[in-house]
């Protein structure tokens, strides 16, 4: 009883603090809960945060291929080097053909072993030491994609595999440029490095590119998209209005056969017994004709289709003596008697053309032409 009433002060100070508890606003938008402030960074792991180190030893190791032996042999004592600051050790065996790391007594980062698994698993994927190195850092991730298995046919996955590429690697280094990643297509995987929202958007294009989308497209988006981060109000409203919406064309349609077969409705029952040729016979009477006039009958037979030839063939010589139709002749039209004809005006114009005088002028009258040009000027 004791207990029951000790315990019933502290459910009503719950209830009371539940009641008095200021409700969330409706309007508040969760986006603004979620903005992180432009140019922050978390801080750094350091010895501090965790004094005593880590109590069990962790170790990662890899396989290389053959071909990278030469490059990770000169480049080791850097890998050594670069992994020896966070205190963590780092063996190549060219024997076996792989690498290990392990951590320290020393080693206080307990996240450092994961970055160094990475390091390894990129230089055995042909990325340079310059750009793998750069997984040590806080803010810099990876990720290994496996293309191989996406596609069945080889010469198909090749052609997929270089388009992802493009000519003269322009389609992989634009990708690069908006992703702020280093990309690296090695035989059957890709490998980025970058911020973790590039890598979202790298893998999504790979993968799409393995899937018969052209990389194009997911280029597009992504520089539609570089260009709405600028602006500051469009950053809590939704992009979907502004991104271009692609239409799947499926130009490889199956060819149709010429022929179509037609499958008939089921029947429980068998098809109609065919007549023989007795029956055909019985239902003609030509059964019960004698030899002689099954004979006469055949003659007949053959000289009606000769006949037919014959008339035929003839048919087709007399189309050459057949005379072409001629085409009906277009009567001219009679001249209208309606336009009358007026002799006055013909009488005159043939006076006319006679009174005119033909050839030369004679001396003097070339004179009294003269004469009178010249009296014409004077009163001018």
């Amino acid at each position: 009883m004791a207990s029951s009433s000790l315990n019933r002060p502290d459910t009503a100070a719950r209830k009371s603090e539940f009641r008095n508890r200021k409700p969330k606003p409706e309007n508040q938008d969760d986006s603004e809960l979620l903005t992180v402030p432009d140019g922050w960074k978390e801080p750094a792991f350091s010895k501090e945060d965790n004094p005593r180190g880590l109590l069990e030893e962790s170790s990662f190791a890899t396989l290389f291929p053959k071909y990278r032996e030469a490059y990770l042999k000169e480049c080791w004592p850097l890998v050594q080097k670069a992994l020896n600051e966070h205190h963590v050790n780092a063996t190549l065996d060219l024997i076996e053909g792989s690498m290990t790391v392990c951590t320290t007594k020393k080693t206080f980062d307990p996240y450092i072993i994961i970055r160094a698994r990475d390091l390894i698993k990129l230089l055995a994927r042909s990325v340079s030491f310059e750009q793998a190195i750069r997984i040590l850092q806080d803010d810099i991730a990876c990720d290994i994609i496996k293309i191989g298995s996406l596609v069945r046919n080889k010469e198909r996955f090749v052609k997929r595999r270089q388009r992802l590429i493009g000519p003269k690697g322009s389609t992989l280094k634009a990708l690069e440029l908006l992703t702020n990643c280093y990309i690296m297509v090695q035989g059957n995987t890709v490998s980025a490095i970058g911020p973790f929202s590039g890598l979202k958007e790298v893998r999504k294009v790979v993968l799409d590119t393995m899937k018969n989308i052209h990389p194009i497209y997911n280029i597009k988006t992504l520089m539609i998209k570089r260009e709405l981060a600028k602006d500051s109000e469009l950053r809590s409203q939704s992009w979907e209005r502004f991104l271009p919406q692609f239409k799947h064309k499926n130009l490889n349609k199956r060819k149709e056969p010429k022929k179509k077969t037609v499958k008939k409705e089921y029947t429980p029952f068998p098809p109609p017994q065919p007549e023989s040729q007795i029956d055909k016979e019985l239902a003609s009477g030509e059964y019960f004709l004698k030899a002689h006039q099954k004979k006469r009958q055949k003659m007949e037979a053959v000289k009606a289709k000769q006949a037919e030839a014959l008339s035929k063939r003839q048919e087709e010589r007399n189309k050459a003596f057949i005379p072409p139709k001629e085409k009906q002749v277009v009567k001219s039209r009679e001249a209208s008697t309606e336009t009358k004809i007026d002799v006055a005006t013909i009488k005159e114009k043939v006076k006319k053309a006679k009174n005119k005088k033909l050839g030369a002028l004679t001396a003097e009258e070339v004179k009294l032409k003269m004469e009178a040009d010249e009296k014409k000027k004077k009163k001018k």
